[in-house]
């Protein structure tokens, strides 16, 4: 669902005819990248034990892994940002995420939902504080080139860019807490469907109140001009391009826009996030053996997300394929290569190689496996 719903975004056009948001935009806008990075810090989690987090060495020998892992996707990032595809890639920014989500592996279910809490609220005010002072976005996408330009790429990487990952830890933390929680249980999926759905209508609602008052209307329309804050509202109902105006009001702290990364922005997203998860956690925990092995089947290019995704960013190219709107072919194109994979019980190339790659780096870490120990004839010498 993730991995469609950035297709989604990354196809259909913004505004139908009327101008009014496409039904893709107004679903998958903002939230298909939070569910994304939702999944990599429950990806994390169960890396690192799930409900039972490992201690000392077999942690640090995972977390190496998982670093070596974030290095390989950040360059896959980057070689995907040169391929002219027009697309913001979050791969880069995925990698980094990994990065800052490393010194939270340690902790608990309850306090990583408190630390997501803090952060959500913590994170976009240091943003507004700190991006008046950094270099201006300058790329689409981080590619090769960028490391040129060191100080500007670690800026949009961790703040300026389109994923900042500094707020977007966020969403690492709560996909962590969730990785920490028994997601065998059908009362913690119940539990995350209802309090993300809670937290999702909450935080819209709550923002839209404060933003529909004149006087942050007014605040607002300074940095974006616009008719009158209905139309601003409709306007920001598109996006920001991952942060809100450099060294704009306070009042835009307020706003709930997707790829905004203001704390209403992130408590919707990943409320959303939440409730996806516990709903198909609910789904799928009930069904019979031979209906469960169907779903996998049919939704086997969730297994091979890195793989697909990195299809689809080349697929975008115009020299690949020519740019069209048409959602149906590239939707179908990811479902049947997908499900055919998962038919034959096979990994994606990419998830077998990215992997391979970091189980090495974790071996090299642990050492080698202790062998047997001498037999009932034999003293050790």
């Amino acid at each position: 669902m993730a991995l469609l719903g950035m297709v989604a975004t990354h196809v259909v056009a913004e505004r139908d005819l009327d101008g009014s948001l496409t039904a893709a935009h107004w679903v998958a806008g903002g939230r298909a990248s939070a569910l994304f990075a939702v999944l990599a810090g429950v990806t994390l989690a169960l890396g690192t034990g799930g409900t039972a987090p490992v201690r000392g060495r077999e942690r640090v020998a995972r977390s190496y892994g998982f670093v070596v892992r974030a290095v390989v996707l950040a360059g896959l990032g980057l070689l995907l940002g040169a391929a002219g595809s027009g697309l913001a890639v979050i791969l880069t920014y995925y990698g980094v995420l990994f990065v800052l989500g490393l010194p939270f592996v340690g902790l608990r279910a309850r306090w990583l939902w408190l630390a997501a809490a803090v952060w959500c609220v913590a994170a976009p005010v240091v943003s507004q504080v700190v991006r008046p002072a950094l270099p201006e976005r300058g790329f689409t996408s981080p590619e090769p080139t960028s490391l040129a330009e060191p100080a500007r790429l670690v800026s949009e990487l961790l703040l300026t860019g389109y994923y900042p990952a500094v707020p977007w830890l966020t969403y690492l933390l709560v996909g962590l807490a969730i990785g920490r929680c028994d997601l065998r249980r059908l009362d913690v999926a119940a539990s995350l469907a209802v309090a993300g759905g809670v937290l999702a209508v909450a935080a819209t609602a709550v923002s839209r109140l404060l933003t529909e008052r004149a006087d942050v209307v007014s605040r607002l329309l300074v940095d974006v001009p616009a008719p009158d804050g209905e139309a601003l509202l409709d306007r920001l109902a598109g996006g920001t391009g991952g942060t809100t105006p450099t060294g704009g009001s306070w009042a835009w702290l307020l706003t709930v826009a997707p790829h905004s990364a203001t704390p209403f922005d992130l408590a919707q997203t990943a409320g959303s996030a939440m409730l996806v998860v516990g709903a198909c956690l609910l789904v799928t925990l009930r069904l019979p053996a031979a209906t469960s092995r169907a779903v996998e089947v049919g939704f086997g290019a969730g297994r091979m997300s890195l793989s697909l995704y990195t299809l689809h960013v080349v697929l975008r190219t115009p020299d690949v394929w020519p740019p069209d709107d048409h959602l149906a072919p590239h939707v179908l194109v990811l479902l049947l290569i997908g499900a055919g994979f998962a038919a034959a019980g096979r990994r994606g190339p990419l998830e077998a190689a990215v992997t391979a790659v970091s189980r090495a780096a974790e071996r090299s870490v642990r050492g080698p496996a202790p062998g047997p120990g001498p037999g009932p004839d034999q003293s050790p010498r």
